[in-house]
């Protein structure tokens, strides 16, 4: 199924206006200008939020509100995937006290080694579970290959626009075969409220309209289950949606 997907989109890549942003002959830039302005951002959890810290706590109560709503037993709390972790303020916030073992995502080195002291060390009221810290993958997530039918729970939050439409769409059908049965993908990310990408050459990154994300899911053999916006962000900010989905039975 990858090499069809890559086929068609190979000359697509981050379509805005009928043009395309981004070409597949510049994703190694792309890539490229991304990892120099992460390397420069610092390893805490304001540097995570683009320095809007105080966006934390509410950031974790809407994904948890979020994940009761799922209402994953506790017999599938076996393992999850924080992809695009940065330090683990997920993995430690949310995924960890509900996740027997949680393995993360993260191509920053330097973030990648904080995060194996910030998961597991308590900071004031908020605990570290070093008995939960599962692998960390310190690569991006374009190339990241994750082993097939390992998790219950793949959680991805702000690193989306990060990917190349093709890069985006083969990461989506490989998170599809790394869940067990019954297993779900969650997405929290920006979307454009203009119905049309948006580029943001500082940090190398786009923003996609909800309806993109929406049909790459089902491309790459996802439904979806529960679509919610997030509440109480300040204004100015783009709308953050999550958007939970699982494997069409046919393609798992």
């Amino acid at each position: 199924m990858e090499n069809n997907i890559e086929g068609n989109l190979e000359e697509k890549s981050l379509e805005k206006e009928g043009k395309y942003v981004i070409s597949e002959s510049s994703r190694s830039e792309f890539y490229v200008n991304a990892k120099k302005y992460w390397a420069k951002t610092p390893a805490t959890v304001n540097g995570m939020l683009g320095g809007l810290g105080y966006i934390n706590a509410l950031d974790i109560q809407g994904s948890n509100y979020f994940l009761r709503e799922l209402k994953i037993k506790d017999a599938s709390k076996t393992c999850a995937l924080d992809c695009g972790a940065g330090i683990g303020r997920v993995s430690k916030n949310l995924l960890m006290p509900l996740f027997a073992k949680v393995d993360l995502v993260e191509q920053d080195y330097a973030f990648a080694e904080k995060a194996k002291e910030y998961c597991v060390k308590d900071s004031g009221a908020v605990l570290g579970y070093p008995n939960r810290l599962g692998e960390i993958y310190n690569i991006g997530l374009q190339d990241f290959q994750p082993y097939v039918n390992k998790y219950n729970l793949v959680w991805s939050q702000w690193v989306l626009g990060h990917l190349t439409d093709v890069d985006l769409l083969l990461f989506f059908v490989r998170i599809r075969q790394s869940l067990i049965s019954g297993g779900q993908f969650v997405i929290k990310e920006n979307v454009t409220t203009s119905r049309q990408v948006e580029k943001d050459d500082e940090d190398s990154s786009v923003t996609r309209p909800l309806k993109m994300y929406e049909t790459f899911l089902k491309q790459a053999g996802f439904r979806i289950v529960k679509m919610t916006q997030q509440k109480n962000f300040p204004k100015g900010l783009y709308p953050v949606y999550m958007i939970a989905s699982r494997p069409l039975q046919n393609n798992k």
